[in-house]
């Protein structure tokens, strides 16, 4: 049978093709700007019918209605990263977190730890070899779809065509439903003054040739646009966002100098507006693989002069760096920055940075703190930092004593919360206090 022939057998309503779903099913959904917005209405619709279905995935940028208390007991959602519209549901209970490495999801699925029975992706039409590309990143869905029971494409015609690890024969698909629609955005908040001044510090810890790794947020983007007088930068990271594009325009990112997948930006997904989706359509320069492979710490230390940027919520002045939490309180997820920073650590010449402002809330609260919240999570832990970098500059802690990392971190914290950082650090003992390192009169 030819591929267009398998195809035209396949294609349903999506109400036709989420009736596969039964209750006490797992349900993995295309995430990011991917996610099958059509596909997750119609499960929706089915919520009357089922019961205890999980739905598991990394953060998406649409809908989520799967996690509001109406669907209790019909649906439950699993974050191995938690977006902002499932946040609430999972701070209140009515959905799980599992902190996971992002390299290692997969692992889940291949090992039938976490078996996947419906896999709901975003895909391209088919091309003249009946290959469907899946949209705006591969990352863990192309390894859900390989593992799942039952697979189903919405094909839309607005979808980017990404390169790369990238494609699915229509004959995987046990069902397809047509759409078009422009893809959900990843709407970056406002980059303020503060934001550009942490980006100018890290950019002066980024060497000519270095590829480059960046996490999500305001910081990350501000370092992309820091960087228009670099030459010969590469990228290799699990996201890209749509900083990259002016980047590559303005001939800073050619990744000439990459030592692997040289002239290639290799990403496991972007994140970011239709400017992005139509710059990576069809676009030779972009190289996507599963995050399995793009955050695999020996994959990312092949490239020299690895530069990891992330960012965190908050860091105590011995290092412990917590990302993922504000207390007891899930916020978002470990997603690739050990990865990276230990990648990047072990990269020839490599820079593992963690940048953040050094207040939080209006200037009222430090993000440098003497201990972490009860119930934070250390993401990265303190023997993974080497730099750490604010507005007030850079701190290396690498190789550091507690002693001196402390020194360090209060040197960059803002000035208002100085002296009180000084005195806890000499209450807990970690510094001498004002008597002990007075000289003595005799």
């Amino acid at each position: 049978m030819r591929w267009t022939e398998h195809y035209r057998s396949k294609v349903r309503s999506a109400d036709e093709a989420l009736a596969v779903v039964r209750s006490g099913d797992r349900v993995h959904v295309h995430q990011g700007c991917s996610e099958p917005e059509e596909l997750v209405r119609a499960l929706l619709k089915r919520a009357p019918d089922l019961r205890d279905v999980e739905i598991i995935h990394l953060a998406t940028m649409g809908i989520a209605d799967y996690a509001r208390p109406e669907y209790e007991g019909h649906f439950r959602h699993v974050a191995f990263f938690i977006g902002s519209n499932v946040r609430a549901a999972v701070q209140e209970a009515r959905a799980d977190y599992i902190p996971i490495f992002l390299s290692e999801i997969e692992g889940l699925f291949k090992s039938g730890i976490m078996p996947i029975d419906v896999a709901l992706l975003h895909c391209t039409p088919p091309d003249d070899y009946g290959y469907m590309s899946l949209c705006a990143g591969v990352d863990i869905a192309m390894t859900a779809a390989q593992c799942a029971k039952h697979v189903i494409v919405e094909v839309n015609d607005q979808a980017p065509r990404i390169l790369g690890d990238s494609f699915i024969h229509v004959s995987k698909a046990e069902a397809i439903v047509e759409a078009s629609h422009p893809l959900c955005e990843y709407k970056q908040a406002p980059i303020t003054e503060v934001h550009r001044a942490v980006a100018r510090n890290v950019a002066g810890l980024v060497p000519d040739g270095a590829t480059l790794q960046m996490g999500i947020g305001e910081i990350p983007e501000a370092v992309l646009g820091a960087l228009g007088d670099h030459k010969d930068l590469g990228v290799h990271s699990e996201m890209v966002p749509d900083g990259i594009v002016d980047l590559i325009q303005a001939g800073v990112v050619n990744n000439e100098k990459k030592t692997l997948h040289p002239h290639k930006v290799i990403a496991g997904f972007v994140l970011g507006t239709k400017r992005l989706f139509d710059f990576i359509h069809d676009n030779p320069i972009f190289e996507f693989h599963p995050t399995s492979y793009c955050n695999d710490p020996f994959i990312i230390a092949q490239n020299e002069r690895m530069v990891a940027i992330n960012s965190a919520l908050e860091i105590d002045v011995t290092g412990q760096v917590c990302a993922d939490s504000l207390g007891y309180l899930p916020y978002s997820g470990i997603g690739g920055q050990v990865d990276f920073i230990r990648g990047a650590a072990r990269s020839k010449g490599g820079v593992p940075i963690i940048a953040l402002p050094s207040t939080a809330k209006g200037g009222t609260v430090s993000r440098i703190v003497p201990a972490l919240k009860t119930g934070a999570g250390v993401v990265t832990s303190r023997g993974d930092v080497h730099y750490v970098v604010t507005e007030y500059g850079v701190a290396c802690l690498h190789g550091k004593s507690l002693r001196q990392r402390t020194e360090a971190l209060i040197q960059i914290s803002h000035p208002d919360f100085r002296e009180e950082l000084l005195d806890a650090a000499r209450h807990s003992g970690i510094l001498e206090s004002r008597a002990e390192a007075a000289p003595s009169s005799v």
